[in-house]
């Protein structure tokens, strides 16, 4: 039998906790905001399922880390921008106007710096965000606000939206009184009939529309710009843990497949997480939705964000921005080819609703029977008719802007009839306008399906 000396006894005793002391625990604290779609892929989706911890490295210098993430959720962009500076967040998750305010405030520090690792979704046309006014308000159009209240959640890109709309509007900020009222609070405030107007991102104007206590007068799409959120990640944090950046867009990715592997599935989830109705939710992730999911970094959107911070810095409102110093493609490159993903392809592919959702059907959602298509208008009034007549219920039609393609709640779209046609539009004006040169009229979506209500 071997003896042992009480030091080799200790030695051995202290061996495991000595391993355990040289594993190195890596934080990963994550800002996302669980009630602004174009996040999604970057937060709640990963988050609930899990992607984030599926791709963490665990070889090489990793091999004895262990990780702890954590997630905090927010109402808009600004305040992850300053837990970011604050050392609290090490990735944030936001919209394109806070992502040039957050690119622009640690570079105006000494040492701070993020960097733009990769996009989450983006709208071509630039919906997404929206103005509304409460459902009753006599207000139609964005220069009906001079002298009027508008609020919206300062430092978000509905504020950077508004900014622009009133910048291109020729209206100055003295025309209108501007409060800072974050997305939930306005939306009460519309529905209140407290404040004249409110403009915020995604999804607040569909959520009005869809409980009935808003209606949309100006929608980001006017902007003329594309609407993108994407990832921030502190640099110091991207250098030490460069294998970690990539994993997350790894994540990104495959939240963004799994939405589009099985939208309906997707928003059903999503509801449960967010609280936003599943029927909202599809007006952005089902096919012809708001959204584009992917997170390469276009020219364009680079060209986008140069041009917002223009918007910007006439307001006075942001420090200079180093883009070539402040966006990188290194970390999603490397996480595409791990993936085994074309990323130029992805880069190269650009979404225009207009082109896209040509031809596409529109869509009933039965309260029982769930979502079915159709082909042509008259099919889509019909089918509304009879489900009418049957004393059921609809949770929400869609159909689609004849002008920019843009998928619409068919109860919130504005309808022209010109002879036995019909078409649908987003803008009053629009439709206003098409009226006029094709000899029709503008009428109200239960008027269009009372032309196919059948007498039995």
């Amino acid at each position: 039998m071997k003896h042992f000396t009480k030091s080799a006894i200790l030695a051995a005793a202290l061996m495991p906790l000595a391993g355990m002391a040289s594993a190195e625990k890596i934080s990963i604290a994550i800002g996302h905001q669980s009630m602004c779609t174009d996040t999604y892929t970057a937060g709640i989706v990963v988050k609930e399922l899990g992607l984030l911890e599926k791709y963490l490295p665990t070889e090489g210098k990793y091999a004895e880390a262990e990780y702890d993430v954590s997630w905090a959720d927010y109402s808009s962009g600004g305040p992850i921008t300053n837990q970011m500076l604050a050392n609290k967040l090490n990735f944030g998750v936001m919209g394109d106007y806070p992502l040039i305010v957050n690119g622009a405030k640690f570079q105006e520090t000494d040492s701070l710096r993020t960097l733009y690792v990769a996009g989450t979704g983006y709208n071509l046309k630039g919906s997404g965000n929206g103005i509304v006014v409460p459902v009753e308000s006599d207000l139609y159009s964005i220069t009906d606000l001079v002298g009027k209240e508008v609020s919206t959640p300062v430092g978000s890109a509905a504020w950077g939206m508004l900014l622009k709309a009133m910048q291109d509007n020729n209206i100055p900020s003295s025309d209108y009184v501007l409060k800072n009222q974050s997305p939930a609070v306005g939306a009460a405030n519309i529905a209140a009939g407290k404040i004249d107007a409110h403009s915020d991102f995604c999804p607040w104007s569909e959520i009005m529309e869809f409980r009935g206590t808003g209606r949309k007068i100006y929608d980001g799409s006017e902007a003329g710009v594309p609407y993108l959120h994407g990832v921030v990640v502190r640099e110091d944090f991207a250098v030490e843990y460069p294998e970690v950046v990539e994993a997350f867009i790894k994540a990104v990715w495959e939240a963004g497949e799994w939405i589009r592997e099985d939208p309906m599935r997707a928003v059903t989830e999503m509801e449960g997480w967010t609280g936003v109705e599943k029927e909202v939710l599809y007006l952005y992730f089902s096919e012809g939705g708001h959204l584009t999911l992917e997170p390469s970094i276009k020219d364009e959107w680079v060209d986008a964000l140069k041009f917002n911070h223009g918007v910007l810095v006439k307001e006075k409102a942001i420090p200079p921005l180093d883009f070539e110093a402040w966006i990188t493609e290194d970390y999603i490159r490397k996480a595409y080819a791990e993936l085994g993903v074309d990323y130029d392809a992805d880069k190269a592919d650009m979404v225009d609703p207009a082109m896209a959702n040509k031809g596409l059907p529109m869509e009933i959602w039965h309260s029982r029977d769930g979502v079915s298509t159709h082909e042509t208008m008259p099919d889509f009034l019909k089918a509304m008719a009879d489900i009418r007549a049957t004393a059921a219920l609809v949770n929400a039609s869609y159909v689609y802007d004849v002008e920019t393609g843009l998928k619409l709640f068919g109860k919130t779209a504005f309808w022209v009839k010109a002879g036995d046609d019909y078409a649908t539009f987003l803008r009053k004006g629009d439709a206003d306008a098409f009226a006029s040169a094709n000899s029709g009229t503008v009428i109200t979506f239960d008027e269009a399906i009372a032309d196919f209500v059948t007498e039995g």
